[in-house]
């Protein structure tokens, strides 16, 4: 049931998104916490999907500037649909349809909650939990707000960074842009699937998004076409024996 409305919203005979029905593989961690992502995905919009696991799923919030080390900033975060858990790691293009665009895996560790009671938190909109990834550490908080949506409809929340010794004014988006996963940028991503993917039907065509698609899909393009006009090196005729006491590298 947590993944009925993440099923609804695709068709996985086109995207290539985990469809949630596999069991993700086993990580190895403490009792006491949990994975998170954090991934940055052009779609219609430039934003961040910030991913906690509680009780077997992904708990989902889009942050359309991206996290903020600075306690200052409070940063909108709207709740979406929970992903499954192998959603966590993925790195790709969808093609088509719901969420159209890049996904990089921007940020990846565990979480840990600072309440006694997680499921509490979350209903009365108030959870304070510690980051453990690649780029964003220490305490942050999770408030729900009134604005941003249908009035009552609890989807508007606030994502802030708290006072410690991982807080401060760098920003963390521009500072650290590219993925976790492939150190690769969103020209990259695309240029080891199909820079053309979006023929007929890109995911934005207008404003400063898609801008920054079409720079991003010509950049894929000229990348994959030169990496294509490299000459193969041609195989040897015979496979060198290993040296003996040395492995054969991989």
């Amino acid at each position: 049931m947590a993944l009925e409305d993440y099923k609804r919203k695709r068709d996985f005979t086109k995207s290539p998104e985990p469809s949630g029905d596999e069991p993700p593989a086993r990580r190895r961690r403490k009792v006491d916490e949990r994975f998170f992502s954090v991934q940055k995905h052009l779609a219609r919009h430039l934003h961040y999907d910030l991913r906690l696991e509680l009780n077997g799923v992904l708990l989902s919030w889009a942050v359309p500037k991206g996290p903020s080390l600075n306690p200052k900033d409070k940063r909108l975060a709207m709740h979406v649909e929970d992903h499954p858990l192998d959603y966590g790691t993925f790195e790709g293009v969808i093609p088509e349809g719901y969420g159209a665009g890049i996904v990089m895996l921007w940020d990846t560790g565990t979480w840990k909650p600072l309440v006694d009671n997680v499921e509490a938190a979350l209903k009365t909109g108030d959870l304070k939990f510690e980051l453990d990834g690649y780029k964003l550490k220490g305490s942050w908080a999770l408030i729900r707000t009134r604005g941003y949506g249908r009035q009552g409809d609890g989807r508007s929340w606030l994502l802030i960074k708290h006072r410690d010794d991982w807080a401060g004014e760098v920003d963390i988006t521009t500072f650290a842009p590219l993925s976790v996963k492939s150190n690769q940028d969103f020209h990259e991503i695309l240029a080891a699937d199909d820079p053309s993917v979006w023929r007929t039907n890109r995911p934005v065509e207008g404003g400063a998004t898609g801008t920054m698609l079409r720079a991003i899909i010509e950049k894929a393009a000229a990348l994959k076409a030169e990496r294509g006009a490299k000459p193969r090196k041609a195989p040897s005729k015979r496979p060198r024996r290993p040296s003996q006491g040395k492995k054969e590298p991989t």
